[in-house]
């Protein structure tokens, strides 16, 4: 079930395949959610500027114009979280639209559960950054699962048990907590943590990020697997559900 503070979020859909359209307005009005719909990249710019939506979830083959000038152009005047859903597989179009401003990518052929999962996760990150913004500039505590990092402490810990980490690893945690839910490709990731991105950085991101997993496994015995690989993309922190 949708989380009440969801239901009546806004959904703009840009989708010029009629049969997609339909399963995903349907999935999404099933769940409670408003849906707005565009069949080409200019109608769905006009669509965010004069409707404000929550969540914009699109095609990057669209009839005027590619999604990426889309997202470019929205980039420029919103926030708003963008999925994209693409029949686009190849890794260098994932990091195109990701680089560009998307939040997440999926690929059709898709299911409508991860799709409604990924949804949930872009609203409750959007909320979260809302109530952190409205409170003063951000919690000092973090939680997801079982893992709690105290900003203002310069903690990490798992159920409990602090984490030993080595600064360049707790940067790492920290970056991939402030954007939970989102994937963050390489090329970001090694720009945030070392100011330069090359491929001599991914070689050593992948060496800090493979120490910080098994640090947090080893403490974590259900091993929730809170960091998500995207083979060639990038890395993205889960959101794990609350259990309340």
């Amino acid at each position: 079930m949708t989380s009440a503070h969801n239901d009546k979020a806004l959904i703009l859909l840009v989708e010029d395949d009629d049969a997609v359209r339909r399963l995903i307005t349907c999935a999404l009005e099933l769940n409670n959610y408003r849906i707005l719909c565009a069949k080409t990249g200019q109608a769905g710019i006009m669509e965010a500027v004069s409707n404000q939506p929550d969540l914009i979830l699109l095609d990057l083959g669209l009839p005027d114009i590619d999604g990426l000038e889309l997202i470019d152009r929205v980039r420029g005047w919103s926030s708003v979280p963008i999925i994209v859903i693409s029949a686009r597989v190849e890794d260098t179009d994932k990091i195109g639209a990701l680089d560009a401003g998307a939040d997440d990518y999926l690929t059709k052929p898709f299911s409508v559960d991860e799709m409604l999962a990924r949804v949930r996760v872009a609203l409750r990150r959007t909320k979260t950054a809302l109530e952190g913004s409205e409170s003063g500039g951000g919690d000092a505590i973090f939680s997801n699962g079982p893992l709690r990092l105290d900003y203002g402490a310069g903690i990490a810990s798992v159920k409990g048990a602090e984490l030993h980490l080595t600064p360049t690893e707790y940067r790492l945690l920290v970056l991939l907590a402030k954007n939970c839910g989102r994937v963050l490709t390489h090329a970001y990731i090694t720009r945030e943590i070392w100011g330069t991105s090359w491929e001599g950085d991914v070689a050593s991101l992948r060496v800090y990020m493979a120490a910080l997993r098994k640090k947090i496994e080893r403490a974590d015995e259900a091993n929730q697997k809170l960091i998500q690989t995207h083979v060639g993309v990038g890395y993205r922190m889960v959101r794990i559900e609350s259990e309340d």
